[in-house]
């Protein structure tokens, strides 16, 4: 019988993983072991519309209170700097992957010579407009098709703030070791001598994984024959007068890719690049050159690309970088976090407590397919990134391992941006689904057979359009939202 879990580690991951369980599970003992000596990665994090759900709806903590200690920004998709196109959109709303009734085909066969201002969210991207306008013009119409930009200290600040207030015990105190039981971990050693037990473990220590790589030895899956990059250079400066945007941009660069994630005070730039490909000095140098605003030093940060072969190994679950990491592109870090999370409460309730090895092989199989589909979905953007002609991208397109979704790619080519092409996915759990897969491919102008589209059907696809883009310039920016809701007289829908 579960009662007591201990989780190791204070950062995002660890923090939601205890205040979902304790607040889905208030008769469990949670405890947060936290080291001060031991920091996060600390920079900008975007999130999917995951997350927000997550939080608001699952967790149901108060939107008033995220936003006041917070401080997000949003998040309407990525503009992606990719591909033959100037620019594409990916908005968390169903651009492509729908269709109109008086026209013949779904939205992405109309798409091939113009990709932009397919509905009202990617009107908006397309003029830095964060939200529509209520009718009086006095609000945002807040529709849940946003994630977030946050500053990780400041998301930090926050959870440790709700895990609080619901109960979890916060132990200061670094980790020097563990001790092994019948059931796999009896308890771990402080380096001041406390000895601490529990029935659960809760491993979010990072890519350190304190218990589930380093003492349960729980074999590792690379993931570099699909995702080669495995550094990142990370800076950023104080905001002046560069406007907010309303999405994160992702910007191809010669050996990778670069970031640029918006907050309010704030711009966070990183360049995420493959070391096999280009040195540190050479991609500090190209990253400074297109960011004379970033400081001269920038910081370097590795990481790799992979899984362990089974995330909840006895009683230990790994959640986040201590089970798994892919890379920074489609911000998937603390979607899955919260997938995770999510699977792990749903399972225990049904199990009512008692953690079978069933029950155990049927999470890992749902994390690992998870794990996998977020890996085979990157994939993509590099397999079909054509934008430079670099031997980083020729290596890409030649050698990047796509085996999980050549079906997929089959059927796109032989029937075009269909939505269809869903019953050829895995069956985990997402929010990219088949529409990320579409934009990735229409984006970048990947070949299919062709449709013919009559020239009355072309023009009736414009002149929506051109609704969607009158509606959206009449929009508010970040900048003028965020004076809105901190007016005390906003109300959030459904709190006082």
């Amino acid at each position: 019988m579960i009662e007591n879990v201990l989780v190791l580690g204070s950062g995002s991951a660890g923090l939601i993983a205890a205040i979902s369980l304790k607040r889905k599970i208030p008769r469990l003992s949670v405890r947060v072991v936290r080291s001060k000596e031991i920091g996060v990665i600390g920079v900008g994090e975007g999130t999917t519309v995951a997350f927000p759900k997550y939080f608001f709806e699952y967790l149901g903590i108060s939107q008033r209170l995220f936003y006041e200690k917070a401080e997000p920004t949003w998040k309407l998709g990525i503009r992606f700097l990719w591909g033959p196109r100037d620019h594409f959109d990916y908005t968390f709303s169903n651009q492509l992957d729908s269709r109109w009734r008086d026209l013949s085909f779904p939205n992405g066969y109309y798409c091939e010579k113009e990709f932009r201002c397919t509905d009202i969210p990617a009107a908006l991207m397309a003029h830095d407009k964060a939200f529509a306008r209520q009718p009086n013009g006095t609000g945002p119409i807040m529709e849940p098709w946003f994630g977030f930009h946050i500053e990780n200290k400041k998301l930090v600040e926050v959870l440790e703030f709700v895990a609080c207030q619901l109960g979890v015990e916060i132990i200061e105190g670094k980790v020097s070791g563990a001790e092994r039981g019948p059931e796999g971990i009896a308890a771990v050693q402080l380096e001041d001598g406390r000895r601490l037990e529990a029935d659960l473990f809760i491993d979010s220590s990072g890519f350190r994984s304190e218990l589930l790589g380093r003492v349960l030895e729980e074999p590792y899956i690379s993931y570099d024959r699909s995702l080669f990059c495995d550094r990142a250079v990370v800076g950023g400066w104080e905001r002046t007068d560069e406007p907010i945007l309303p999405y994160t941009v992702a910007e191809t660069m010669n050996a990778g890719w670069s970031w640029q994630i918006e907050h309010e005070h704030h711009v966070n730039r990183g360049y995420v690049y493959a070391s096999q490909s280009i040195s540190d000095d050479e991609a500090c140098a190209e990253f400074l050159s297109k960011n004379p605003k970033a400081p001269s030093s920038p910081r370097v940060v590795k990481f790799r690309s992979g899984r362990y072969q089974r995330n909840w190994v006895d009683n230990v679950v790994a959640v986040g970088n201590a089970a798994g990491f892919v890379e920074p592109l489609e911000a998937t870090s603390l979607m899955i976090v919260c997938m995770e999370c999510q699977t792990l409460v749903d399972q225990l309730l049904h199990c009512s407590f008692v953690a079978t090895p069933s029950m155990r092989r049927l999470f890992n199989q749902m994390v690992s397919g998870l794990w996998d589909d977020v890996r085979d979905f990157l994939a993509l953007h590099y397999y079909a990134n054509t934008r430079l002609d670099t031997p980083f991208w020729r290596h890409c397109r030649a050698d990047t391992d796509i085996s999980g979704i050549e079906q997929l790619l089959e059927f796109y080519r032989e029937n075009g941006p269909s939505g269809f092409g869903r019953y050829i996915l895995r069956g985990t759990e997402n929010t990219f689904g088949i529409e990320g897969y579409l934009v990735m491919l229409v984006g970048n102008r990947v070949p299919y057979r062709k449709q013919v589209v009559s020239e009355t059907e072309t023009r009736l696809w414009n002149s929506r359009r051109a609704d969607f883009a009158m509606q959206a310039k009449a929009g508010m920016d970040v900048k003028e939202a965020l004076g809105i809701i901190r007016d005390p007289r906003w109300s959030w829908h459904g709190e006082r």
